[in-house]
């Protein structure tokens, strides 16, 4: 039984910056979120469709843990990343790390935590454990679901055990902090840079600026693709505002990132690509609440507007990170 002490249990607004904000915190390192975020390289999007699918889902961030993956990189921290198929071993793993004085994240699946108010999956939750005793667990997650929480043992060995869509393999991860940070202009300059590239060139017509665009066209057969649209339109729309994207399909974080910036780069291409996002991020919002009226009035013009408004968002970020893309460190 141990429970680490010096533990700031703030929960963000997203899972993956709430766990990381725990780590680096316990070694002095206290980032925003935007910058947590940003210097992640977070941003992205991905429209999302198959056949297995019930309705198509718009993601707005890279997939679960590159975000974690990219800042270890940007910061240059030391990542261990421990996944196993034992449960047993993948239990001392944590027991290890914490045991040692260290908190440690967690990938799993959110549906089986107890504290866990919506009971969806998703295999790429992120939580950091500081404790636990012979019944619980105890973690920090998102302010949404309470910041600092506990979850029975058994419960959390089924979380880690789940196997499905972005599912890893009873993951753990610790970081060490070097004993100097990069330079912050640097790494700001790294993030921004590497995050617009990746934007701007994506390889397939789903993701990026792309696949903004793609969703633009698609958005508006959306009533169509639905057996009940009453239920998963205004569902869409929730996921892109409330599921832990800190609101406009994670452009706010984007543009308070680009805000915070500025007080490590003087540029005016830094300053063209706040002010882009900025207006992004109130145009997804306007987004998300035209998507909920057509499934609440089942009127398709609240679509043509969410379609039309997609595309010029495409132009929005296009733009954006095609200033961004001409920072120089």
């Amino acid at each position: 039984m141990t429970t680490l002490t010096g533990i700031d249990p703030r929960g963000l607004h997203h899972c993956e910056t709430t766990t990381l904000g725990v780590l680096l915190r316990h070694q002095g390192i206290d980032l925003s979120e935007p910058m947590l975020f940003g210097l992640g390289r977070g941003l992205s999007f991905i429209y999302w469709d198959s056949k297995s699918m019930g309705f198509p889902f718009l993601g707005g961030r890279v997939k679960p843990f590159e975000l974690t993956r990219n800042l270890a990189g940007t910061l240059g921290l030391e990542l261990v990343v421990r996944e196993t198929g034992s449960a047993r071993k993948g239990w001392a793993n944590v027991v290890e790390a914490i045991d040692g004085g260290r908190p440690v994240g967690l990938q799993l699946d959110s549906y089986h935590l107890d504290y866990f108010g919506t009971k969806v999956h998703f295999g790429g939750h992120v939580v950091a454990m500081y404790g636990y005793d012979d019944r619980l667990a105890h973690l920090v997650d998102t302010e949404q679901q309470g910041g600092a929480v506990s979850t029975g043992l058994e419960s959390l060995a089924r979380a880690r055990a789940a196997r499905g869509p972005m599912t890893a393999r009873h993951r753990s991860f610790t970081l060490t902090a070097p004993q100097d940070l990069p330079p912050p202009r640097h790494s700001v300059v790294s993030a921004i840079t590497g995050c617009a590239h990746a934007f701007l060139n994506p390889p397939i017509a789903n993701l990026g600026h792309r696949g903004i665009e793609k969703s633009g066209k698609l958005v508006r057969t959306w009533l169509r693709r639905s057996d009940d649209p009453r239920q998963d339109l205004p569902q869409a729309a929730l996921l892109m505002e409330k599921a832990g994207t800190g609101g406009a399909l994670f452009r706010n974080l984007y543009r308070d990132f680009l805000a915070e910036s500025g007080e490590f780069v003087d540029s005016d291409h830094l300053r063209t690509g706040q002010r882009l996002y900025a207006e992004a991020a109130a145009l997804w919002t306007e987004v998300a609440a035209q998507i909920t009226e057509a499934g609440e009035s089942g009127d398709e013009q609240f679509l043509v507007q969410a379609g039309t408004a997609l595309l010029e968002l495409s132009r929005i970020e296009r733009e954006a990170m095609e200033a961004l893309s001409r920072l120089e460190g």
